[in-house]
């Protein structure tokens, strides 16, 4: 027996929209990449259906350790606790509201209780330079696209994509982090520009009735300064 190293990703076009899953499932000889689309989902449905999947192919091989790359917290909280308690709750959330992609869920977490070997799961965060993951990122992209993904089947010896380095770009991550932080911070105000001509919303809602279906740009300012800063850059 040896170890699995497993990459998995979705992808959906409008969430909902047309959506499509990607993973890569590689032993110590072998490599297989697994893929596929929907014409109609959400990207969470596209995770699970890429983690499930991935973990299918897995239970056919012998190994005695499996890691799991991923990018979405959603699933990893999901498998690794969420999971037993939405059993225990006839499938009721916290908040009292039937669990989301029930549907998907249920099979995947029977599926992990019939796999003997232990289950490492890895949040590596999307786009920081770690390979496998960026491949994954283009195989589940590319299936929702309608895109035709040529599928790797082969010896791992000959797989072009480095799944061995996990290590990431400091860089990327930083920005990503820095990304979601301020996606968090409170509007000051939104900045639009259509045709030239720049504007300042209090809501997003004002924001984005003005910029829908148009070429234009807009950005969310946290405070007057940058407010100014993005008005002078837009003019």
């Amino acid at each position: 027996m040896s170890d699995v190293i497993i990459f998995t990703d979705g992808a959906s076009k409008g969430n909902p929209g047309k959506g499509g899953w990607g993973a890569i499932v590689a032993d110590r000889e072998k490599v297989r990449e697994l893929g596929g689309s929907e014409a109609n989902t959400t990207n969470n449905r596209m995770e699970l259906q890429a983690v499930y999947e991935a973990l299918a192919y897995t239970a056919t091989l012998s190994t005695d350790h499996i890691d799991i790359y991923l990018d979405s917290s959603y699933v990893m909280n999901g498998a690794r606790s969420w999971g037993s308690g939405w059993r225990r709750n006839g499938w009721i959330t916290s908040t009292k509201q039937p669990v989301l992609n029930r549907d998907l869920w249920e099979p995947m977490l029977d599926l992990i209780d019939t796999i003997e070997a232990p289950i490492k799961w890895i949040n590596v965060g999307g786009h920081v330079g770690i390979a496998g993951n960026e491949r994954v990122d283009v195989i589940a992209s590319d299936s929702a696209l309608g895109k035709a993904v040529e599928l790797y089947d082969g010896p791992r010896a000959a797989y072009t994509v480095d799944i061995s380095n996990v290590t990431f770009d400091e860089k990327k991550q930083k920005e990503k982090s820095d990304s979601r932080a301020r996606a968090k911070l409170k509007a000051y105000s939104y900045v639009s520009e259509v045709d030239g001509k720049v504007e300042v919303h209090k809501t997003w809602g004002e924001c984005e009735a003005r910029v829908r279906g148009k070429k234009a740009r807009f950005k969310k300012a946290v405070s007057a300064e940058e407010e100014k800063g993005i008005v002078r850059d837009f003019s």
